[in-house]
């Protein structure tokens, strides 16, 4: 029995603070709807947030704002790390797959993002943390299944005819990778400090990064400039 849910998305919104800026661009009705994504929620900050006035909660000079923001950006930040780095494939039947590593409830805000580039496709990521696969169909609808990728990708394919205009795609990239990243590199130009920075270390060991070819291709060129 799969589960569905429609997230909410709210767009940024100024609000004007007197204090130095903590929450700000969010209200208070926003806070109060994305703090129970975080995987240290609880009723208890849920209350708090409640109680507490909009102008403390803009004001990063109280701790219990500041704890708050904190939260709240490290929901933004895995949300923006699994949209820059998982690396997905696509089958025949216009099946886009992949595998991430979330900790806070913030998979439909990455099923979105690949939704609104790819709405053509049904979108199926395995969240290996929680080991569960999530998925978007082309509505826009999001689902949940206690199954591994391969299993909801299987399901999903069986009533869905061979996609024609898919007939000319090359399904693997490897190599067209592996010709960008020859093509940019230049020995005489390497910036040890920015590589680390676009494509920090913890990164290559998100799912989809290992053996890929960000790793492959760094540590063939570059080792002896990270590893000096």
């Amino acid at each position: 029995m799969l589960e569905k849910w429609v997230p909410t998305l709210y767009p940024k919104k100024k609000v004007e603070s007197n204090g130095r800026c903590g929450l700000k661009g969010y209200e208070k009705a926003q806070i109060l709807d994305l703090i129970p994504r975080h995987a240290n929620y609880s009723p208890i900050i849920h209350k708090r947030i409640q109680s507490t006035p909009e102008a403390v909660l803009q004001n990063i000079g109280s701790p219990f704002a500041r704890k708050v923001d904190k939260m709240i950006k490290e929901l933004f930040k895995e949300t923006e790390r699994c949209k820059q780095f998982t690396r997905t494939k696509l089958n025949k039947k216009g099946i886009l797959a992949g595998e991430i590593s979330i900790s806070h409830a913030v998979e439909d805000f990455v099923l979105q993002y690949f939704h609104d580039r790819f709405p053509n496709f049904i979108v199926c990521l395995y969240n290996s943390l929680k080991r569960e696969t999530i998925s978007i169909d082309e509505m826009g609808q999001i689902s949940i299944f206690k199954k591994t990728l391969d299993t909801v990708i299987i399901q999903l394919s069986v009533n869905r005819a061979d996609q024609p205009y898919f007939d000319d795609i090359r399904f693997d990239n490897t190599d067209l990778f592996e010709e960008f990243y020859a093509s940019q590199f230049i020995a005489e130009r390497e910036n040890r400090k920015y590589f680390k920075k676009m494509i920090p270390e913890n990164c290559m060991q998100l799912p989809g990064m290992k053996g890929g070819v960000e790793n492959r291709f760094r540590n063939k060129n570059l080792d002896r400039f990270l590893n000096p």
